[in-house]
């Protein structure tokens, strides 16, 4: 079982500084890997928890700095609603100022006053995710590269991006539904699940292992924890794990009140223990 956490980079709590303390805790401690969220712009007035998300790449960015070993993961990038090619050319430059530590967390997202914002079309999110990922991956894999698009505005006729990615880069999707376990099945290299009890991902996790059984397929699961039972997070991984779960990320139940510091600790405490 491998163990991350979350960085503080969004609620109330974050700031720069304990977004590269806490990364230079994870490595100290020894945990596998740090994760942030992602959300650009959203409806202030009915979005429930505070507004503050600092940007997820750079944050990535600014934690592969000051580490040498951890990974770097996105709990999740919604993919829709940026421009494939940009993001494919800030996704490699990390992946090579970082080593190739990258893991692409990724989504459709849910929020659609957001996608109105950017100017995304929410109901083709579906569609223009898959299509957004086959158009990274052609940048990332050919020189040159010629691709054919039909949701995604692009002319690509024999072009080039460069720095292509020094390793590839990890896709695990998120969601729940079961367009996305099909994409998952199809495309991914592994599955992020979030809040799912390990009762209710057991069923999850079988059907994936039947449809992806290869084992560097990763099936990895996002749990929330405030830091303060660390016997009951003990038992929640130890249940996971028993499912077949591969790979588990904690974050803070509430990043407005609880203690990043504890939370950070408390599963660096249970990593040393499962050594």
């Amino acid at each position: 079982m491998q163990l991350g956490i979350h960085l503080p980079h969004a609620g109330e709590q974050a700031t720069p500084e304990r977004i590269r303390r806490a990364a230079m805790q994870a490595e100290d401690l020894g945990l596998d890997d740090v994760w942030v969220s992602e959300h650009i712009i959203v409806p202030r007035a009915t979005f429930p928890r505070s507004p503050l998300f600092y940007d997820p790449v750079l944050s990535l960015t600014w934690a592969a700095a000051v580490t040498k070993r951890v990974r770097l993961g996105t709990s999740v990038l919604v993919l829709p609603m940026r421009h494939p090619l940009p993001l494919a050319k800030e996704l490699a430059t990390l992946q090579n100022f970082s080593e190739g530590r990258l893991i692409l967390g990724a989504g459709v997202g849910w929020l659609e006053a957001e996608f109105a914002a950017l100017g995304s079309p929410f109901h083709e999110r579906g569609r223009r995710t898959d299509e957004g990922i086959a158009m990274m991956r052609a940048v990332w894999t050919q020189d040159p590269v010629t691709f054919r698009s039909k949701y995604i505005p692009a002319e690509i006729t024999e072009m080039t991006m460069l720095p292509l990615p020094v390793r590839p880069i990890p896709i695990w999707f998120g969601a729940r539904s079961e367009a996305a376990y099909r994409r998952t099945v199809r495309i991914g290299d592994g599955w992020h699940g979030s809040q799912l009890t390990p009762k209710e991902a057991a069923p999850i996790v079988a059907r994936l292992r039947r449809d992806r059984p290869e084992p560097e397929f990763t099936i990895s699961m996002r749990t929330h924890w405030n830091g303060k039972d660390e016997g009951e997070l003990r038992a929640r991984v130890a249940a996971y794990e028993a499912i077949g779960v591969q790979h588990i990320m904690v974050a803070p139940v509430n990043r407005e009140v609880d203690d990043w510091d504890l939370v950070i600790e408390g599963t660096g405490r249970l990593a040393a223990h499962r050594r």
